[in-house]
């Protein structure tokens, strides 16, 4: 099998970019600025010093939303369909990392995982000077199941985002990036060939049927149920449709100042054995987990 592929990024759904930045400020994070783009929706991405990065998507213009539904993109069509289905705060996409979109386009498509034409747009950047640039970027869309699924897309930045973006990897809370990405499945067999055929990776199976897959920078666990009652509110919603997101698992370089910072800012956590946990809340449509790197 190939290299396996880097994570590139988690993509968010949030009902409302105010409320999940302050959310997002009081656990430590540095937002960048808002980004719109141009089928309606936009984010306040949060970047780590390891390349990944969270992108909080809330829909800004109704308008040219539902108009890209309409001609049949599939970033704003998925989008939609898992916001009906699940709510407007969850973690509904895990992105992939490519130099070369069209081909994994094609591998998809062999592989008959692939949902639906690739996307390509462009968006204004802020600059820390103020300044306006464009970033460029090129979607493939991987997927089995229905719509409101969890889905996956490999991403290439065709015209990359510019600028320094040095302070914006620096985090109160002291993470530095991605540690593991925790998903459930009511059968993790059988999501397991739509992991690895995205990333490129062989999966290993624990004895109670748990899958782990070694992405190139970042773990991909998937389990048959939470981890933890902390780790989300999927199992409330009686939801057993194919993937769902469960957890984000944060490295911190000191989780003695992560600690600090969430109770400071008066943020409900606990200890789980090495992790602090972040239940799931509004404009934080999942469990954060915190350990030291």
């Amino acid at each position: 099998m190939a290299k396996p592929v880097d994570v590139d990024h988690l993509v968010l759904p949030v009902g409302n970019i105010e409320t999940a930045s302050r959310r997002l400020s009081s656990l430590g994070f540095t937002l960048a600025p808002l980004a719109l783009h141009p089928f309606g929706t936009q984010n306040a991405c949060i970047f780590f010093e390891d390349g990944t990065y969270l992108e909080p998507l809330a829909i800004a213009d109704p308008d040219k939303y539902r108009a890209s539904i309409e001609a049949g993109d599939v970033f704003t069509g998925r989008d939609q369909a898992f916001r009906n289905a699940h709510g407007s705060d969850g973690f509904s996409a895990l992105v992939a990392k490519t130099d070369d979109a069209l081909a994994d386009h094609q591998r998809f498509v062999e592989t008959g995982i692939s949902a639906g034409d690739v996307f390509d747009f462009s968006r204004p950047v802020t600059l820390p000077d103020g300044s306006q640039s464009e970033a460029s970027f090129r979607l493939a869309f991987a997927a089995e199941g229905s719509a409101s699924d969890f889905f996956f897309f490999a991403c290439q930045r065709v015209k990359a985002l510019p600028g320094d973006r040095s302070a914006l990897v620096r985090h109160d809370n002291g993470v530095i990036g991605l540690g593991e990405i925790q998903l459930v499945s009511d059968d993790p067999s059988a999501a397991a060939p739509l992991v690895e055929a995205v990333f490129q990776v062989d999966r290993k199976v624990s004895p109670d049927g748990d899958v782990l897959f070694e992405a190139g920078n970042v773990d991909i666990y998937v389990a048959s149920d939470l981890m933890s009652p902390s780790a989300s509110g999927a199992e409330e919603t009686g939801e057993k449709n194919g993937l769902r997101g469960a957890t984000i698992v944060f490295s911190t370089a000191d989780i003695a100042v992560t600690e600090a910072v969430l109770a400071a800012n008066g943020v409900p956590h606990m200890r789980e054995g090495a992790r602090l946990m972040v239940p799931a809340a509004p404009g934080q449509g999942v469990a954060f987990a915190f350990e030291e790197k």
